[in-house]
């Protein structure tokens, strides 16, 4: 099937020309090529049409998962016919295994995995192997980390078909081969239940339960049926099952990988006492020999993938297999924000190789576990054969692999320009702030203030309180959960103020800032250098109003590439508009998409209580009740309790019809476990099924206005 773009809009301004330019350099075999953009030009737009166009599988590659998981309902709804898929870290918390040689401490991994995520994937891998060419896949840098060999999850797809010669315990074997798991009675994901001649298999990586019947060494029907009811649903003539979990392998390919760990293990042990390192010898002989009596057992032990490398049937140092490898040659890379996210997978390796050195030396892991590793650079460059990097600040790396050409996207479809920028003194900062900050206050307009240091941004937000004024601080210390309420609660006007430090820059969608101001501009450095200073700038891009004071006393490298480039911008933004009878409009967000943001914040109310860094002032300033303060009393929700509803950023994004089966699985897994008696797990699924109710019922109350 083919890419169907779906938008009401038509590429303007110099959309058109960046379109053309990029799709013709991927036809063309373009190796490397950079979009220049600037904030709310429509990047996300032409991307899609510029996928559209080439027709070929697509990476879109994220630094984080909530700007992911952002970009993914932006496709889904340019791609409604398409095969959208969403490739973060299943981890809810992750801490990994790691060992302290100066305080001889040793750090067990512990971790906590979201189902939903797992789930997707799942779909994602299959997609990908289902031979479709209208897949688009968003992810973030998990795509770099290993993953189950694709030769060895391809041979796992169990074909079915009506009429099909196969016996039912064959059937059943094979399942059990590809990790499905056999239940006396409710299903839970990835498990199969046996009644007669009918096999009912409720699927990894849908939320379909598949239906199987046989008559004698016969499949007569094959039909899916709602898990929830019973309801037959659909009578199908084939389908295709695909394995339980990303990481499965072979019989034959296991055995041979425990004789091959066993081996290993004498000849790290014979190394350790050759050392005179007795205790790290008994160390690693106790800890491998369970792991393997563990694998002929069960199939698998704790901290199984670091043996991967026996199972893949890889070489020592050999790269791990990842997302890349289930991708066909032909696949095209667009990395957002390029600028942050190339920086992030370079870094990847290095930070994983120390922690697994330690663990090596010290023998709490044979020398295999080094293998499972994320992706080195130069790993990740011959595996994406053509990339586009997005940015409105393209690194250095990026205009060298393009030899310094790139394509230009600068004129926004609602006119609006780039902001002014004002440079004033250091001299009583504070004071002409505080008059700009009346000024925008009296026409109900937001201002975000930059510092260098978060001791600043607590005492300058402390210090706006002693005004009158309502503000928050944002940085690093504050909960991820936290800062999103706070980004909610400036764009509704519950805070006029927000003093941050370096998280004022990618991905802020902040149209009602009309004034950004920047103290220590003059500060040379990471928060301070010439993309740092152009992010933060264009933060006040999407405000008709939009201006940048920089406070300084001497005008910086930096600072001047900063004025210089955005005055170049602005000329031609202007230009364009008068070419064309454009009046600058203000960016209006449908309602539909602030609530959906606004969901994700009110399931944080019930556990995140407001904390010190609000201003005094803001107790006085009330903002209006939210569907889930005029609803009737709720349960309380513990912290652990509510992380399952909102770790996950995508949540936040979907659609009612997306939101009514996760309600069906979560209320299934929850009368499961009650079933049970395990009612600490049925308790935490009743607060999750509160909290996704909540906002399914808020979406419906949404109007839509087309858009």
């Amino acid at each position: 099937m083919d890419f169907k773009l779906t938008s009401e809009y038509a590429p303007t301004g110099d959309q058109p020309e960046a379109i053309a330019e990029l799709a013709a350099g991927v036809e063309s075999g373009a190796a490397r090529q950079t979009l220049l953009g600037v904030t709310g030009s429509g990047k996300t737009f032409t991307m899609a049409n510029v996928i559209q166009k080439v027709q070929r599988p697509t990476l879109i590659l994220s630094h984080n998962k909530t700007l992911a998981a952002q970009l993914y309902s932006e496709f889904k709804n340019f791609f409604p016919e398409n095969s959208v898929q969403y490739f973060v870290s299943y981890y809810d918390y992750y801490q990994p295994e790691a060992y302290i040689p100066t305080s001889d401490k040793y750090i067990e991994k512990d971790l906590m995995i979201n189902d939903q995520i797992d789930k997707m994937r799942l779909a994602t891998t299959a997609a990908l192997l289902s031979g479709r060419r209208d897949v688009i896949v968003v992810s973030s840098v998990s795509c770099i980390y290993g993953m189950g060999n694709p030769q060895d999850f391809e041979q796992s797809v169990i074909k079915v078909a009506v009429g099909q010669k196969i016996s039912r315990n064959a059937f059943m074997r094979r399942l059990v081969d590809s990790l499905y798991s056999r239940s006396g009675a409710e299903l839970g994901r990835g498990q199969f239940r046996v009644k007669g001649d009918t096999v009912d298999i409720l699927l990894s990586f849908e939320d379909i339960q598949l239906r199987v019947m046989f008559w004698g060494d016969e499949i007569e029907k094959i039909q899916t049926v709602d898990p929830q009811t019973g309801v037959v649903l659909t009578e199908l003539e084939g389908f295709n099952i695909y394995p339980a979990n990303i990481f499965v392998t072979s019989k034959e390919r296991m055995n041979t990988a425990i004789d091959q760990i066993t081996l290993d293990l004498g000849k790290q042990c014979e190394f350790f006492r050759s050392e005179g390192k007795t205790l790290e010898a008994d160390r690693l002989y106790e800890r491998v020999t369970y792991d393997v009596e563990m694998l002929k057992e069960l199939g698998h032990c704790n901290g199984v993938e670091n043996y991967s490398r026996y199972f893949d049937g890889r070489e020592p140092g050999a790269r791990p297999f990842c997302l890349l490898d289930y991708f066909p040659d032909d696949f095209l890379t667009i990395i957002d924000e390029s600028h942050v996210t190339l920086p992030q997978i370079r870094g990847m390796n290095g930070g994983d190789l120390s922690r697994k050195m330690n663990l090596v030396e010290y023998g709490f892991r044979l020398p295999a576990a080094i293998d499972n590793r994320p992706l080195k650079f130069d790993e990740f460059e011959r595996l994406t054969p053509q990339a586009i990097y997005v940015s409105a600040t393209p690194g250095d790396y990026e205009l060298q692999q393009c030899e310094g050409v790139f394509t230009e996207q600068v004129i926004r479809p609602t006119g609006l320009l780039d902001p002014e920028i004002e440079v004033r003194p250091t001299l009583n900062q504070i004071d002409d702030l505080f008059e700009e900050i009346r000024m925008r206050i009296d026409a109900d307009e937001r201002v975000l203030v930059t510092t260098l240091t978060k001791r600043m941004a607590e005492e300058l937000n402390a210090h706006f309180g002693k005004w009158g004024v309502s503000s928050a601080y944002i940085h690093s210390d504050v909960d991820t959960l936290d800062r999103i309420q706070i980004l909610e609660d400036l764009r509704n006007g519950v805070y006029d103020v927000l003093v941050g430090v370096n998280l004022l820059r990618e991905g802020l969608d902040l149209p009602q800032v009309s004034l950004v101001a920047i103290l220590d501009a003059d500060k040379e450095g990471f928060l301070r250098n010439h993309r740092s200073l152009t992010q933060t700038a264009g933060r006040a891009a999407r405000n008709i109003h939009g201006k940048v004071i920089m406070y300084a006393d001497k005008v910086t490298d930096s600072m001047q590439q900063t004025i210089d480039e955005t005055a170049r911008r602005r000329a031609k933004q202007m230009q364009y508009n008068l070419d064309h009878g454009i009046t600058p409009k203000p960016i209006v967000k449908s309602a539909a998409a602030s609530d959906l943001l606004e969901r994700q914040k009110e399931a944080a109310e019930d556990y995140c209580p407001k904390t010190a860094r609000h201003s005094a002032a803001t107790q006085k300033k009330k903002a209006p009740q939210s569907h889930a303060q005029k609803a009737a009393p709720r349960p309380y929700f513990e912290e652990e309790h509510v992380a399952t509803v909102a770790a996950d950023p995508v949540v936040a994004y979907m659609s009612a019809s997306d939101l009514q089966a996760r309600i069906n699985r979560v209320n299934a897994d929850m009368v499961a476990a009650a079933k049970r008696t395990d009612f600490i797990e049925a308790a935490q699924l009743r607060d999750e099924l509160v909290a996704l109710q909540d906002r399914l019922d808020a979406l419906k109350k949404v109007p839509t206005d087309g858009k």
